[in-house]
Parts: structure tokens; sequence; C-alpha cells
């Protein structure tokens, strides 16, 4: 089985995690829909930038895909002539995307019918993480699979967490992306009522790390990101809105009830209507702020 590796999606994410990979010595096949985002690999003469996705899958012995949601994952994995038709039996078909558990279901239903082996390896942490090569992976996959992928996890990751055999990276990654996002939004009300009380800022921080109220997007996000005036994205709200709706849909479907889960989606509905769609999850901060009216949180 070859040991080339096709890359589909240089996005935010999968751009930095694909670089990490190519100064790690492996030979990549890499395609994005925006030719500039391939530039970056010309230096590496392992990698080759070619035209499409099935031309990505061509011939390697895994192909991995970082991209925007579902639907896209459905086309350009399963459709005619896609990556799959182009996947030989014994290779490897690797998403690391946020989708619905179905579509992930599918994928690996339709690669097992072929003999190719499916894993599910959604990202976790933040895009800063990709570029440091210190991204989580949460990852669906059988555990002889898992082996043969994990070295490929581990040159673009520091945390790499077996969650089951196939289809389990990806309810992993919905209830870690239900809690960081509705987090996310209950950060912004809570800055937007410090300022509005008057509060100083790094005081009240340091109460609440202080006790069981901090929590990871707070301490990690807001202090490197909205808190020093960044809000430029990052993971962009517009798809912390398409994670949660994914959550809210797959709940629904299992008949679990999630108000808090649909009430900040809705939220980020709000702020997506007022053309915040497109800046940083942690710049809900600053649109909170922008709505009570008050001076924006910042350290």
């Amino acid at each position: 089985m070859s040991d080339r590796i096709g890359f589909v999606g240089l996005g935010r994410m999968g751009q930095p995690m694909a670089l990490n990979m190519a100064r790690k010595g492996f030979a990549l096949n890499v395609f994005d829909t925006r030719p500039e985002q391939q530039q970056p690999f010309t230096e590496f003469n392992t990698c080759e930038q070619v035209g499409s996705a099935p031309e990505a899958a061509k011939g390697a012995g895994c192909c991995i895909t970082v991209l925007p949601g579902p639907a896209e994952v459905d086309a350009v994995v399963l459709g005619a002539g896609g990556i799959l038709d182009n996947l030989e039996p014994g290779s490897i078909m690797m998403d690391l995307s946020t989708i619905l558990p179905e579509v992930t279901d599918k994928v690996a239903a339709a690669c097992k019918e072929k003999g190719v082996h499916f894993v599910d390896a959604p990202i976790g942490r933040l895009a800063s993480h990709a570029d440091a090569g210190e991204s989580l992976f949460m990852v669906g996959a059988e555990k002889e699979i898992f082996d043969r992928v994990k070295p490929m996890l581990e040159a673009m990751g520091t945390t790499i967490l077996h969650c089951g055999g196939p289809g389990s990276g990806t309810r992993a990654k919905l209830i870690n992306n239900f809690l960081a996002i509705t987090s996310c939004w209950m950060n912004a009300e809570a800055m937007a009522l410090t300022k509005a009380f008057g509060l100083d800022l790094a005081t009240t921080l340091d109460v609440i790390h202080g006790t069981s109220a901090t929590n990871g997007q707070l301490k990690m996000n807001y202090a490197t990101k909205v808190f020093q005036g960044d809000i430029e994205p990052g993971f962009q709200i517009d798809l912390a809105h398409k994670d949660l709706t994914l959550i809210v849909e797959s709940a629904n479907k299992a008949k679990v009830p999630m108000p808090v889960a649909a009430a900040a989606r809705e939220a980020l509905s709000s702020a997506r209507a007022s053309g915040w769609g497109g800046k940083d999850f942690s710049g809900l901060a600053d649109y909170c702020c922008e709505l009570a009216g008050v001076e924006k949180a910042r350290l």
C-alpha cells in the first residue's frame, strides 16, 4: 500500500495541519478549491499540488479530508467519481470534519462495502494549536486501523484519543463542541455584565478562575483573542452556529432534549444577523457588549 497521503481541505485548520505533516516528511497530494491555499506546499519536494479531490486520492494509501460540513463530505467523498471511487481496497479514508453522525455512518458503510477502511477523527482545540502542531483528535476507528493512522495524527497533534469504533469520534466531537460553544456564549454574557457593573476585568477573572465557574474558553480562547482585541477567526461564529445546528439536530433524532444548545444557537443566529458571522467565536463577547451598550472587555 502506498505511503502517499491525499489531503483535501486546506482552510484555517487543514492548511497548518497539512504543513506540519509535510515538515515531518510525509508525502502529500494537496488540494483545496482555492489554489492559493496550496501555494505554501511548493517548498516541499514530497508534496504535489493537484487539481481536484479525486486526484488527491488517486494512488494514495490514505486520504484525509477537512471540510466545512456534512453536505461537503457527502458530495466530495461519496459523489460519482469522488474520493471513494479513487481509493483502492485496503486504503484508508480519514475524515477530520465536524459533521452529522448519520453522514459519518453513511461514509463508513460505503467505505466498508468497497473494502476501504474508514476513520473519523474530528479536531479539538483552536486554530493556534493547529499552527503549533498541538491539536487534539478524537478518533473513531478499528484498533488496527487506529494504530496505522496514529503516526499521521501525531504529526499534527499532541493528544490522540481512541474513542471507539467508526462513528465514535464524530459523536464525541459534538458533545465537546456543545460545551465549548455554549460556554463561549455564557462567557460573552458574563463579560457584558462585568462591564455594565463597572467591575475591573482582571480582578473579576481572578475570581472566576479561582472557583468552579472557570472554563477552558475563558482561560484559553478569550485570553488570547478577544481580551487582546483580536476577533479575526480562529473559529468563525458561522462555523460555531453550524456545529450547534448539528448538535441540536442529532439530539432531536436521539430524543435527547437540549434546550441550552437550542438557546445558544439562536443567540448565535442573532450575532450572525448583525454581521458578526465571520468573526472569531470569542468575538461574541464584543457582540454582547455592543448589545448592552457597554465598553468592550479588554485586558
